[in-house]
């Protein structure tokens, strides 16, 4: 075999010595927000829990290229991608010139070539159809993400399949970072801990081996899988007659886990921060992933899972936990049935978002009735943090101290009493939290458009609203789920992609007006079949509105009729928040707007 050699790099040190080159054969970038997120996740619970360790992100296989430091990369080329997009978006938020020019340095640097000419070269360029140049113009921008993705469209860039992932990728770190270390000295911390104490290994050797080495890994494995760690304390409390049994029980954990690419630390990490009091130095309840172990083998601890003693109830403690918490991913309820509330919530959150199942998984014991009131009460609670983009770190805090309290509730043995206790659990911690976020959320929205957001968040929103006028239009409960309403296209009024002389008449009828600011702003969407849609498609106004007149949902239909009913009809009270407009211009998109805030300040309340 040939020479095999391998380095612990750092980010900074990697970036700064190493040119990868992503070949056109490889797979391509496939990572979406939830793989990038979790990424981003692993690093800063990391820098919090300790910013002095390292944090170790697995192996990096490449072979060497005909120049010196340069890499095809074999295997991470998904990490190393993020990483550089990470680089790509720091250097967009840092206001500070001497940390850009570093970081600058590790986006790019100068070869000279035989020729003896200079030419600018990319420390990672992958090399399948367009991604180079997405790339490239991410970095040409330098800026955030709809400014990015304006200049990419601009360009004539295709975006589809991979290179539409890593578009939406430098959306998801530069939100993620801005949102979180929205102060220069914070994002400097991140940015340190990023250079100087995230590492991985790389395998350098010729390409046959290389290839060799992978498929070797991806066989074999390499290391313990963490729940290994915890499956053998368990099976040490177990007589060795019992092992088999054990076993079997062992892999109802493992086995779906496995199955649906969950991480298993992240699961126990939520399954312990919402079953049982965590008590540390901070004095924060939160228990870290690098925290697990050591805080389960501590002798009060093991006491308190009563593992030791009952390692078979332990386990099928930690069995139901996991099938709860697997059914609130799909959007069920604990017994794993369609659940319109926790559907709702899978929405909202998305993949990426997953601090909510500390307390769902708190409150799973309560009745049917009760668990699915305090899912209500969430999503209100969670719309607002996420719609006025607050740092998820405050949530964690709070979330981590909460679960202790949901905790108490649950275990009343009245009813009645469980029910007075949520409900002044709701008063006390999500009816403040949501009061004070209103103003803050009415600011938002006033200049929110699509892409302010994650496209699916905005479907969300849209689809609430649309659910909600229906139910008061056809004076029923709830006529359909959330999820059929989801099934409609988001309908730009004026149109996405307008002929020119749609173009032209806007602008000459809306002096000073952006056409592209307002095509996208929300109050110039709404929803409609995609029969409708592919009708209606870049035609002006006053062609569209026989498509509305037909559409399926009152939310559109109201663009052109406002039928009466009565007297006090819930049809006359939800056409407060609507109306008829006979043109379509600037001046009616922000009108519209203002209506749908007011709108959504009735949708989501806290009951």
């Amino acid at each position: 075999m040939s020479k095999i050699e391998n380095h612990k790099y750092t980010i900074y040190q990697a970036f700064n010595e190493c040119f990868y080159n992503v070949p056109d054969y490889q797979r391509e970038f496939v990572w979406k927000e939830k793989e990038v997120v979790r990424l981003l996740d692993d690093i800063v619970d990391e820098m919090d829990g300790n910013s002095k360790t390292e944090y170790f992100v697995g192996t990096v296989i490449v072979t060497p290229r005909e120049l010196n430091n340069q890499y095809d990369v074999i295997d991470g080329q998904q990490r190393l991608t993020t990483f550089y997009l990470i680089l790509c978006a720091l250097k967009a938020l840092l206001d500070l010139k001497q940390e850009e020019n570093e970081i600058n340095s590790l986006i790019s640097s100068s070869r000279v070539l035989d020729s003896g000419k200079t030419k600018k070269i990319l420390k990672l360029e992958p090399r399948y159809d367009g991604a180079l140049e997405i790339v490239q113009c991410i970095i040409k921008v330098n800026s955030e993400p709809l400014t990015t993705k304006k200049a990419i469209q601009a360009a004539g860039i295709n975006t589809y399949g991979a290179l539409k992932n890593i578009v939406e990728a430098y959306g998801t770190v530069y939100d993620y970072l801005s949102k979180d270390f929205s102060v220069n000295n914070e994002l400097l911390r991140f940015w340190a801990y990023l250079a100087n104490h995230v590492v991985f290994i790389q395998i350098s050797t010729e390409i046959s081996s290389a290839l060799k080495i992978f498929e070797t890994i991806n066989e074999r494995g390499i290391g313990l899988n963490p729940m290994d760690l915890m499956k053998n304390l368990i099976f040490r409390q177990a007589d060795s007659d019992e092992f088999s049994k054990l076993k079997d029980e062992w892999k109802k954990i493992t086995k779906p886990l496995e199955e649906r690419q969950e991480k298993p630390l992240r699961f126990l990490r939520y399954f312990l921060m919402s079953n049982y009091p965590i008590e540390n130095s901070r004095k924060d309840s939160i228990l870290r992933e690098d925290e697990i172990y050591d805080w389960l083998v501590d002798e009060k601890n093991a006491n308190l899972c009563g593992y030791k003693k009952e390692p078979f109830v332990f386990v099928k403690h930690l069995i139901d936990n996991l099938n709860c918490y697997l059914a609130f991913i799909e959007g069920k309820d604990k017994d794993g049935k369609d659940n319109i509330y926790t559907d709702n919530l899978r929405m909202l959150c998305g993949g990426a978002f997953s601090l909510h199942y500390i307390l769902m998984l708190a409150v799973r014991t309560l009745s049917i009735d009760l668990f699915n009131h305090f899912v209500k009460q969430l999503e209100v609670f969670l719309f607002y943090y996420i719609f006025t983009q607050t740092p998820t770190k405050e949530l964690e805090r709070s979330f981590a101290s909460w679960a202790g309290e949901l905790r108490v509730i649950t275990k009343l043995s009245d009813p009645d009493e469980q029910k007075k206790g949520l409900d002044e659990f709701i008063n006390k911690r999500f009816v403040p939290n949501v009061q004070t976020k209103q103003s803050e959320f009415q600011t938002f929205l006033k200049s929110y458009s699509l892409g302010t957001l994650q496209y699916y968040r905005t479907k969300y929103f849209l689809a609430k609203l649309t659910q909600y006028v229906e139910r008061n239009f056809v004076g029923v409960g709830d006529p359909r789920t959330l999820k059929n309403f989801m099934g409609f296209e988001i309908e730009h009024i004026l149109p996405n992609n307008p002929e020119d002389d749609l173009r032209t008449d806007f602008t000459t009828k809306n002096p000073n007006k952006d056409y592209d600011l307002y095509k996208t702003k929300l109050g110039n969407l709404t929803l409609l079949q995609k029969p409708l849609n592919i009708v209606a498609s870049n035609k002006f106004y006053e062609e569209k509105v026989k498509q509305y007149k037909d559409c399926g949902v009152y939310f559109t239909r109201s663009l052109v009729e406002t039928p009466t009913v009565g007297n006090l009809s819930t049809v006359n009270m939800i056409n407060k928040f609507l109306k008829v407009f006979p043109e379509w211009n600037a001046q009616s998109i922000d009108e519209r707007q203002d209506l749908l805030i007011n709108l959504a300040l009735e949708v989501w309340k806290i009951q």
